[in-house]
């Protein structure tokens, strides 16, 4: 009886519950959708006005002087001590001594070459007297202005073949030859100063033995720099020597004015890049700083140049119609590290001058002057 009772109870309870359910059921069904309101998002925008785009390729470089030279001894002795102290920063003038080697032994061997010289044109001199009394005058003028302590002079002038036949056969010929070069050995003893500049490199001291063939330090003129900076091939002929150029120092705190001097006539095969030489002129330069040059490559016709940031996939650009974002193909020309440079862009075209995260073809925009008029 009571399970019949229990179970009435819950059959009464569902037929309820059900009717409750299907009265809200018709009741949402009824009851209007939600509008969703439509997200127009406002933009900043340029208009194209296609026109000249100067193409200005960054580089960079280490200068390094114009006119350097490594100094290397090509003869053995004792650095002597001179008028100034070979070190690091120390200035010469052009002609000064900047090496000298003690050359008192190989000096004492020239000058008895000259020595033996000498006495063998004055043997001559008799024979000279009697067989050649027309050409004795010079040899013994030639004997007069002969000095030992100068330079050996140059022969007279053989005036016949038989006054060649005889001094050459005498030995005198050869004997100038081998002190000339006596001589000119003599000379390497003493280094001068091909130009004015500094020193930046020593590595000998005073007092120290010098070898044959050992590097002695380098020498530079500190009065103009050459900057060595790597030019893609592309742009390789549109640079010519004479090109000036804007150099400035990495804080971007000092700028230089550079001209191009050399373009190299090869091209890298491994990086397909040409070399270029800018020459440089400042007094606050020095060999080793490295420098930023922008170099003027060439005047790019009918283009337009915007944000890389604004270029798509597929060489796209957003541009706006009708308040509405549509994709236009391009024609990228020239890339920078933060701008590109576009060609096809027709005049007129409205595009966007700062990207739109999310942005995609169809959205809806407005213009940020438009909104705040």
């Amino acid at each position: 009886m009571t399970r019949k009772i229990i179970l009435s109870v819950l059959g009464v309870l569902l037929i309820v519950a059900s009717i409750f359910l299907a009265m809200t059921l018709i009741a949402n069904k009824n009851k209007p959708k939600p509008i969703r309101e439509k997200i127009i998002k406002t933009v900043s925008t340029d208009t194209v006005s296609n026109g000249v785009v100067p193409i200005v390729i960054p580089a960079n470089g280490r200068l390094v002087a114009k006119r350097r030279i490594e100094l290397f001894a090509e003869v053995q002795g004792v650095f002597e001590k001179g008028n100034k102290l070979f070190k690091p920063g120390q200035n010469y003038k052009q002609g000064e001594a900047l090496i000298r080697i003690d050359n008192s032994e190989y000096y004492a061997s020239v000058q008895s070459a000259k020595s033996d010289l000498y006495n063998s044109i004055s043997a001559i001199m008799p024979d000279l007297r009697l067989d050649f009394p027309v050409v004795y005058e010079k040899w013994k003028n030639y004997l007069i202005d002969f000095d030992l302590s100068k330079a050996t002079p140059k022969l007279p002038e053989m005036s016949s073949e038989k006054e060649n036949y005889f001094i050459t056969g005498r030995g005198i010929v050869s004997s100038y030859y081998s002190v000339k070069n006596l001589e000119q050995r003599l000379s390497k003893y003493t280094i001068y100063a091909p130009f004015s500049g500094i020193l930046t490199e020593a590595l000998v001291t005073e007092g120290s033995l010098v070898r044959s063939g050992q590097k002695l330090g380098e020498y530079i003129d500190p009065s103009v720099y050459e900057m060595e900076v790597a030019i893609s091939e592309s742009y390789s002929s549109l640079l010519k020597p004479g090109e000036e150029v804007k150099l400035t120092n990495l804080d971007k705190t000092k700028t230089y004015d550079g001209v191009v001097s050399r373009v190299n006539g090869r091209v890298d095969p491994a990086t397909q890049t040409i070399t270029t030489y800018i020459e440089v002129k400042d007094e606050s330069l020095r060999e080793g700083v490295y420098l930023e040059a922008n170099l003027n490559a060439k005047q790019e016709e009918n283009a337009i140049e915007i944000s890389r940031s604004l270029l798509l996939e597929n060489n796209q650009i957003f541009v706006v119609k009708d308040s509405v974002l549509a994709v236009m193909d391009v024609k990228p020309v020239y890339f920078s590290e933060t701008s590109v440079v576009l060609k096809d862009v027709p005049n007129g075209t409205i595009i966007l001058s700062k990207p739109i995260p999310g942005a995609y073809s169809g959205m809806l925009i407005k213009n940020y002057d438009e909104y705040n008029k």
